[in-house]
């Protein structure tokens, strides 16, 4: 099912449109982070998602060519996900974002995000 995506006003709008999201950046950033993954791998990696919104997201960046599916002819059938150039174009953003959001949370022990600060990594 593809879901059509309101024309963006601007380039803010249009870049938030591709990588905007639960577990979009997670995603890019898991794949950055590991490598060459697998479906199995990423499920591991994102808590909390759901096969069915692992399956739309990798849909959806693979759509925007923010990474690339490789299915190779076997038996069981292997897929894996690697970024794409556009893809690691976006990797210092999210990095970027990260820290931001880590000082943030590390300057307010108050911050809801706060108790799961060090499961993301410092």
């Amino acid at each position: 099912m593809t879901l059509n995506k309101p024309t963006p006003d601007c380039c803010v709008d249009f870049a938030f449109q591709r990588i905007g999201g639960k577990y979009k950046g997670r995603i890019m950033y898991s794949i950055h982070t590991h490598g060459v993954s697998r479906y199995g791998q990423l499920k591991k990696l994102i808590a909390g998602i759901t096969p069915k919104m692992l399956t739309q997201t990798l849909r959806e960046l693979e759509n925007d060519k923010l990474i690339h599916r490789k299915v190779y002819t076997e038996v069981p059938p292997k897929v894996e996900y690697t970024l794409t150039e556009s893809g690691q174009k976006l990797i210092p953003f999210i990095e970027y974002l990260k820290e931001w959001v880590e000082e943030l949370v590390s300057s307010n022990p108050d911050h809801e995000l706060y108790k799961h600060h060090e499961l993301y990594g410092r």
